[in-house]
Order: C-alpha cells, then structure tokens, then sequence
C-alpha cells in the first residue's frame, strides 16, 4: 500500500515565493546539514533538490555550501555578478528563517587575502601573483578603471585567465564591491604593463578610498524634469523601417552625469509587421502603460531619471539613470511577472557613470 501511495501522489506545486522555498527548506533542513556535516553524497541529497528549488523561484541564482565552524552549515546565493538580481537574493536571504546550525550569506563576502587561493584550469591565483594600476582619464575622472596583471598571463588563454581573476576578485574584495567598485577591468601581463605595478593586496585600500571620494562628491544630487526639454528623433533601419526616439535633451547635456551612475535599460518586443516595424495602436497604450506605471514608482526627485526611449523595429527600448541599482532590480522584476503574457519584458542594469550607453542620443 505504501508503494501505491507513493505512486499516485499529487505532485508538488512549483515554488513561486520566498516564503514557499523557505517553507520547504525548513522541512528538510535537518537531513540537508547531516548530508553537508557528512561530506557523503551531496549532489543528490543536496544540491540538486536545491537547484531545482531555485530554479522554480528565479532562475540564475547560484549558490555555495560547506561548513562554517563545527557545528554550522553555511549556504550562500549568489547572482555570480549580475547586478540586477543582487536585490532579488538580498531580499531572498532576508526572508530566511533563523535556524540554530544554518548561516545563509547573501553574495559572496570578503575575504583576507592571505586565504584567497584559486586553483582553475591549469592557472593559480594568488597575492604572489598578480598586481594592479589604474587608468586616469582627464574627460571621465571618476571613472575606476583597473588593470590586474598576472604574472602567468597568455593571451591564449585570455578568457580563461580574466575568469579567474574575476573569481579571485570575487572572494578578495566580496562580491557586491567587485560588481560595483569597479567601472572597467583589463586583464594583461607583466611584459605589456604601462605603468608602475602595485601589489593586489592594496586594491580593497584603492578602491574603498575611490569610493569615499565618489560618494561626498555626488552626495544627494538630484535632478528634477519638470522644466527639462525633449526632442523627437526620427530614423531608418537597414531594412527600411522606422526609428522613432524621444530624447530628455536636457539630461542629455547634464554635468552632473556620475551622479547617476547606474543604466537600466527595458526592452520590449511586440509584433510590428504589418505597421513597418512599430507598434499598432493597442500594443502602444500597452507600452505607454508600462512606462507610466514604472515612472510611477521610479520617480526623478528620488534618483531615477527616464533619459528616453527608442520604438522600432519590433522593439521599444527605454533608458534610465539611476542613482542606485537595487530599487529598479526590485521593481522591474516584479513588472516582468506582472506583464507576463501581455508584453514580452526584458531589462538589464550596468555601471556607466558618464551615459556612454545613450551617447548617441547626445549627438542627435
């Protein structure tokens, strides 16, 4: 009978919420750190119940297990870099239940540098190893622009080596600073190096002095649209179509871009065939909609600046710059699911301190 029981078992409903996969990790959390605690068949026991878990709540989060002392396990999530689902795992961790022999850790965390030791491909990355210097650029000067030097550095294995370097990075300097502190990062060996190499040690030093001097300079600048002016763009795809851009032109010659260092971009596909690749009267009071309702909560005075938008070609794309990136995270992935189903959603955030992303609006 209890083979038949388990045979015609409902099947289980897929996590939607954080509440859901906390409720369900608190039901096997006990075996979950006897397996951890054990070191004896983890894959199967733990992390691939696990992935699956976080599959069905967000795809893309990543995680790390082990034991922390003796008697606590230790599970970190992990968006490995991609800045807009750092709010989301923040979020996730809060929401985590305090349970006597678990630590969860929302992204990777710091760590001295004398521990940090990553052995990939053939490669070792060290303290002993590499270095740095930065690049100062007159026309951006608060742009943090490294350039790590490895002393076993082939341009052969380039991708292979930047990899690396950016996993050292992630456990040296924790993974929020290594996504945010730094705008710009080359990888080369000694023999290319232009200018005096600094040991690795001293880049957590660097960068949290570029910081400070970043954060008093642009400290609650804020900029309101009420009075700005907007200028209609209008162009030609390869195939013949039309490009329709409205413009915040007054943004557009702001001098206090940095400010604002962080660029959302939204991309919204629809199908314009039939109306020479730009959206039927429907699907654009969907889209304006959308925008509205966005602007609604991302409003100008608190940091988030709508910059303009770019119809054609079966797509709108819309631009803002936004004082910081957890916000536009949290509120564009709850719209995705919102609008899912009505208009195919898209958005991504990035490091651009001086709006290089919508230059070409600039120039007209």
């Amino acid at each position: 009978m209890n083979f038949l029981k388990n045979l015609f078992r409902k099947k289980q409903a897929p996590i939607r919420s954080n509440q859901e996969f906390w409720s369900w990790f608190l039901d096997n959390q006990q075996s979950f750190y006897h397996i951890i605690k054990s070191g004896k068949d983890p894959e199967t026991g733990f992390f691939d119940q696990l992935s699956q878990k976080l599959d069905e709540l967000k795809p893309d989060i990543y995680f790390l297990a082990g034991m922390l002392d003796k008697e606590r396990a230790e599970l970190i999530l992990t968006p490995e870099g991609v800045i807009k689902d750092i709010a989301f795992i923040e979020e996730l961790v809060a929401d985590a239940p305090e349970l006597p022999n678990w630590k969860f850790t929302a992204l990777k965390p710091a760590m001295d540098i004398a521990n940090v030791r990553i052995d990939m491909n053939g490669y070792t990355y060290d303290h002993s190893n590499l270095s740095f210097y930065a690049i100062d650029h007159p026309d951006y000067p608060d742009e943090v622009d490294i350039v790590m030097v490895y002393d076993q550095y082939s341009k052969e294995d380039e991708s292979t080596i930047t990899h690396g370097i950016y996993l050292f990075l992630d456990n040296y300097l924790g993974e929020l600073n290594a996504v945010t502190e730094i705008d710009n990062l080359k990888v080369m060996g000694r023999e290319t190096a232009e200018k005096e190499l600094i040991p690795v040690s001293k880049l957590k030093d660097y960068l949290n002095w570029r910081e400070k001097e970043f954060v008093e300079k642009y400290e609650g600048v804020r900029h309101n649209t009420e009075n700005d002016s907007y200028s209609t763009l209008e162009g030609t795809y390869q195939n013949g179509w039309t490009m329709i851009a409205v413009v915040n032109s007054s943004l557009m010659e702001w001098d206090s871009k940095a400010s604002h260092p962080w660029m959302l971009i939204v991309e919204i596909n629809y199908n314009g065939d039939d109306n020479n690749g730009l959206p039927d009267k429907s699907t654009y009071e969907l889209l304006n909609q959308f925008e509205e309702e966005m602007m609604e909560e991302l409003r100008d005075y608190q940091g988030y600046l709508n910059l303009g938008r770019q119809t054609g070609n079966n797509k709108r794309t819309i631009y803002m710059a936004c004082k910081e990136f957890r916000k536009p995270s949290t509120v564009l992935h709850r719209l995705v699911k919102k609008y899912e189903g009505a208009l195919d959603l898209s958005f991504s955030i990035h490091k651009d301190k001086y709006w290089q992303t919508v230059e070409n609006f600039r120039q007209g």
